[in-house]
C-alpha cells in the first residue's frame, strides 16, 4: 500500500458513509424504536457504518425535524432516561423509496466498478 492510500479508503468510505447513513438509521427503526446508544451500536457492529455521537445525535435531530421520525422518553433499568426514535408514517415513505431505488443505484455501481469502459476519445 502506497503512503496516503489508508486516508484516501477512509475518506472514500466516509463519503460513502454519509450518503447512505440516514436510510440505515431509518433502516434500523424499522421494526421497533430504538435509542441512540442502541443505534451507535448497530452500526459499529457493521463494520463499514460505525460513526460517532458527533455525527448520528445531529442526524437523529434532523430527522425529528423533518418529521421522519418522533421520540419519546422511556425510564431505564440502568441510569437516567432514554430518548427512542421511532418511524413516522413520512420516514417509513423516505425508507420505502430509497429500498426501491437502492438496488439500481447499487448495481450501476458495481456496473462501472467492474467493467472496464473504452476511451470515448478526447475530451479536452
Amino acid at each position: 500500500m502506497e503512503p496516503g492510500d489508508s486516508t484516501k479508503q477512509a475518506r472514500a468510505a466516509a463519503q460513502l458513509r454519509k450518503g447512505v447513513l440516514e436510510y440505515c438509521v431509518l433502516a434500523l427503526m424499522r421494526d421497533r424504536p430504538r435509542y441512540g446508544v442502541e443505534l451507535l451500536q448497530a452500526l459499529e457492529e457493521s463494520g463499514a457504518l460505525a460513526t460517532s455521537q458527533g455525527t448520528v445525535y445531529p442526524l437523529l435531530s434532523r430527522l425529528r425535524r423533518d418529521d421522519l421520525v418522533t421520540t419519546t422518553w422511556q425510564e431505564s433499568a440502568f441510569g437516567p432516561p432514554r430518548r427512542y426514535y421511532a418511524l413516522t408514517d413520512s420516514g417509513r415513505a423516505a425508507l420505502d423509496e430509497f429500498t426501491r431505488v437502492w438496488p439500481g443505484f447499487r448495481d450501476a455501481v458495481d456496473t462501472f466498478l467492474a467493467t472496464p469502459h473504452p476511451a470515448t476519445g478526447d475530451l479536452a
